[in-house]
């Protein structure tokens, strides 16, 4: 190609399978650098700075590629009250209470902020299953109309080209069933055994919600593509029975509304993944991520991976936060970038990316490194 493609030209040109001018390098900058480069204790970072604009200035500063998500608002006390409070607990970290009314019935959920570390749930709303689920799902399962779409467009109208901006619509069943769950996913996991019937139910509304989000998302905004992410949808935890079963649906699902209203899926996929991989390549996602080394993931044949995927799906990842980026030195760095090019040569399915978010303390000659590599060697 004669002229330069903007950032989310190659993003979106990677995900539909079609070339650019250079393979797109996307490394994950989602909370430690964008804080970093704000100045900005993370509590602060967390509560003042909308998370896409972050990004924008933290992808504008090393002058990559990159990848973001946006969601719609909950319209305020939609089926419940909500209040929030906050504490201070010592210098540097807060406590946030939040809580849900219905009825008389109120929900209590605590957060911890840190000015270092992004927060963390140390009490869930959902503690007595069939008393708080009725009044937390007026909550979490808003229907999409009634969302506000207003601040996704604005955003992505301000990011532009910058860096591909996706519409952010939710979890897989399990995440969704334990983000809020007293005893988190060891206590869904039983509910999954001792409430089979319950959670059948409410699986089939989490589906028609996301469906319903999804549509909506391409219908009320100028989106090209809609993330789904995980935290214990992943084969480091869950056996690939109970991922078949309550997992894939949402996907499959997922992915057929994406495609009907003509945009594109990005799931991310953290931890080991190999023992279903050829079923999450014949989902029709157009791009998985991060495909993670050992010992946080189980990808250790790069051609493996690639005769998997069969140009079905766009790789992204792989490249060690930890091993290469904090501990390596550059050689290090471009070692593992060389890898995955080489493994992925010919082919336009590929994003040079990161197995995790990149660390704070994470040396800025390995970050430079990685993305200078992928512009020497990823020209095409």
């Amino acid at each position: 190609m004669d002229d330069p493609c903007s950032p989310r030209q190659r993003m979106l040109a990677a995900y539909e399978g079609r070339w650019s001018d250079v393979v797109p390098v996307a490394p994950e900058f989602w909370y430690y650098v964008p804080a970093k480069l704000l100045g900005m204790p993370m509590y602060q970072f967390e509560l003042e700075i909308p998370h896409w604009q972050a990004l924008q200035h933290t992808f504008r500063h090393y002058q990559c590629e990159g990848w973001g998500i946006v969601a719609p608002e909950v319209p305020a006390n939609y089926g419940v009250h909500q209040a929030t409070r906050n504490r201070r607990l010592e210098e540097g970290r807060y406590e946030v209470t939040s809580t849900l009314e219905r009825a008389g019935h109120i929900l209590t959920s605590r957060t911890i902020m840190d000015a270092r570390e992004p927060s963390w749930i140390v009490e869930r709303y959902v503690k007595d299953f069939d008393a708080d689920w009725p009044v937390y799902a007026q909550y979490a399962l808003v229907p999409p109309d009634e969302m506000n779409w207003r601040p996704v467009q604005q955003a992505l109208d301000a990011v532009g080209d910058d860096y591909l901006l996706e519409v952010f619509v939710g979890y897989p069943f399990i995440d969704f069933a334990g983000g809020q769950r007293e005893g988190g996913l060891e206590q869904v996991v039983v509910d999954l055994l001792e409430r089979e019937e319950v959670m059948r139910e409410l699986q089939q509304h989490h589906i028609e919600n996301t469906v319903g989000t999804i549509r909506a998302a391409f219908a009320k905004t100028g989106a090209r593509s809609i993330f789904i992410a995980s935290s214990w949808s992943s084969l480091s935890l869950l056996s690939p029975a109970l991922w078949r079963k309550w997992e894939k649906p949402l996907l499959e699902a997922a992915v057929q509304a994406t495609h009907e209203c003509g945009g594109l899926i990005h799931h991310h996929f953290h931890g080991k993944c190999m023992r279903i991989l050829p079923e999450l390549a014949g989902l029709g996602l157009d791009c998985i991520c991060p495909f993670e080394r050992p010992p946080g993931g189980d990808v250790t044949d790069l051609q493996l991976v690639r005769s998997v995927l069969a140009e079905r799906t766009t790789f992204n990842g792989n490249v060690h936060t930890v091993n290469a980026l904090i501990r390596g030195q550059p050689g290090d760095v471009r070692r593992e970038v060389t890898e995955i090019l080489e493994a992925f040569s010919g082919s336009p399915r590929l994003i040079i990316g990161t197995g995790d978010q990149v660390g704070g303390e994470t040396p800025e000659e390995n970050i430079a490194t990685l993305i200078q590599t992928v512009r020497e060697l990823g020209k095409r």
